[in-house]
This record gives structure tokens, sequence and C-alpha cells, in this order.
């Protein structure tokens, strides 16, 4: 008997912490917006558009990190490890493919992964559009935004707005290419730059503005065995694409760490470790793209020129002074 008593009141205890919860959400006073931007700022930091309240979009992409993740794998709800990398969240508005096997081709698209994704936010996007149509203030807001109340739609396209308005060009290379500011892109960058376009080859698959050619490549982290992610395949089915990943942008790319698709790799000196001589670290990749057949041969010093150049294209927003 006194365990069936005890047993009760636990579960009522469990309720009433999740009602005061849910309670507590509902009365947290927000900005009001003015632009779908900014409604979908409000959306993308709220814990409501996961199950639980657990966690936001902002949870894995971390505004001081670039909207990126500082783990290899992220947790989504329940603490439950995700499988890829978290990718920066900025300089996407003219991306022509999102996450790295390039399901989605739009934003919108995008949006609405995470959200549903069973180890991330967990949450069908029906609950998320009936949540913020129960919410008093979102109500409003999306019937002055877009005068009518939240559906599916408008969510992801609120969302995806704000993504839209996360881009930078305030770098020490940008301002040295616009002359706007020549001195704080240093001789090392320079010799890094000349790396980078030539003998390291990274100009080859990161070109562009934001350094990506919107390709995939396999860069030799697949071997079926425990390197087992096959990437754009799962997409395409093609065996061409076996082991492919789209190629990131390198903007800000200083603060994005981990990196690759798994987050193998800590730090930028591992990376170019990494290209340098591949076979040192997967000797028995498949279907390795051609242009990492043969080890570059950097020198030392050659490969701190190189770094410095890919530190040059952070945003003066994330530097320390």
């Amino acid at each position: 008997m006194k365990i069936v008593v005890t047993l009760s009141l636990f579960l009522v205890f469990i309720f009433c912490l999740s009602q005061c919860s849910q309670s507590t959400h509902l009365e947290k006073q927000l900005t009001k917006p003015t632009s779908i931007e900014e409604l979908g700022k409000l959306l993308f930091f709220d814990s409501l558009l996961s199950r639980g309240n657990q966690v936001s979009c902002a949870s894995c992409h971390k505004p001081e990190f670039a909207f990126s993740d500082t783990t290899a794998l992220s947790f989504g709800v329940d603490s439950a490890k995700g499988v890829r990398n978290t990718p920066s969240a900025m300089n996407l508005s003219s991306r022509s493919f999102h996450f790295w096997d390039g399901r989605a081709e739009t934003l919108e698209e995008q949006a609405s992964g995470p959200i549903e994704n069973t180890v991330e936010m967990a949450l069908p996007l029906s609950e998320v559009v009936r949540r913020l149509n129960k919410h008093e203030q979102y109500r409003s807001f999306f019937i002055s935004i877009f005068g009518k109340i939240a559906d599916k739609k408008n969510v992801v396209d609120a969302l995806a707005a704000y993504e839209r308005t996360l881009e930078t060009n305030n770098s020490a290379f940008d301002n040295y290419m616009t002359e706007k500011d020549t001195m704080q892109f240093s001789a090392a960058a320079k010799r890094g730059r000349i790396i980078f376009n030539e003998k390291g080859k990274c100009f080859d698959c990161h070109f562009g503005p934001d350094f990506t050619g919107d390709q995939f490549r396999n860069i030799g982290l697949f071997n079926g065995k425990e390197l087992n992610d096959s990437g754009r395949f799962i997409v395409t089915r093609k065996p061409t694409d076996l082991g492919k990943f789209k190629t990131p942008g390198l903007r800000n790319v200083s603060i994005t760490g981990p990196y690759m698709h798994n987050g193998m790799h800590k730090t930028l000196k591992e990376v170019i470790d990494y290209y340098n001589e591949p076979d040192k670290f997967v000797s028995n990749s498949i279907n390795r793209d051609s242009l990492l057949k043969k080890p570059l041969h950097l020198s030392v010093k050659e490969k701190l020129d190189l770094e410095a150049f890919l530190n040059s294209l952070t945003d003066k927003q994330f530097l320390k002074n």
C-alpha cells in the first residue's frame, strides 16, 4: 500500500512539474517581431520546437561558434547522440544543397529536418504548429507577420528567413580583397592563399564566395568498416556517390571545429595533416577522390601558412580583442 501511494505521489509530482514547465514557457514575455526574419529568430532560439521543450536549434548551432557546435556529434532530446557533426548555419543563403548528404535543396526543406528527427528535436511539425497556435503570443505574432495563424509552411519559411540573415563578409581576407583594410591580412596568410590555390589543391573543391563549390566529394573517410557512413549514396543510390559528402564552406572555419562529417579532427592543424597524407589516417578508404591520390608534401612552414590563410576567413565579430 505504501509503495502504491509513493508511486502515485511521484507521478503527480512529475505531472505538476511538466505543467509548471509548460506554464512558465507560456508566460514568458517575448519581444514582438516586426519581420519574418525576427519571428524566425525567436523560433530558432526557442525550445518549444522540441519534445519536452528540451532543446532549440541554437542548442547545436551556437551563435558564438558561427552557429556550429563544439562537439564531434551533438546531443538532442533525452541526450540522444547524433550521427553526424553539426555544420555551421551561417552563409547558407546561396547554397544549392543542405545537410552533409545534400538531401535538402532549400533552407525551407532543411528547417524541418532537425525538428522531426527522432534524435535531434523529435517533434512532428504538426505538433509544433499546434503548440504555436496554442501559445497566445506566437499566435498573434504569426497573424501579424503572415496574416494567419501558424502552419507548417510559414513556420519553416520563418526559420529559413532568419538563417538567410546569417551572412558574413567582414574577415581579414574580405577586407584585403576589397582594399578596405590590407594590414590585417598577414604575410603568412598571403603565402597560405597561394598554397590553398595551388600546391594544397584546396581551391579545386573550396571555391566561390563562401569557399564551397556545392559539390560532393569522397575525401577518403569511408572504408565500409569503422568508417561506414556512405554519405550522398544514401540519397542517390549511385555507386559513384559512395562515401561522398557535401563540400562545406570555409568562412569562419577557425571556430567551427571539430571538422569532417564525423567530427574526427579537432583542429585545423589535424585537418591539414590529413589532407597532406590521407593514407596515414585511413589507408583502406574506398572510392577516394583522385585529387587525394598522392601526398601533398607540404612542409611544416607551408602547413602553418595554409592555416594562417584559413584563420583569415574568420569574420571580425568572432575575433577576440
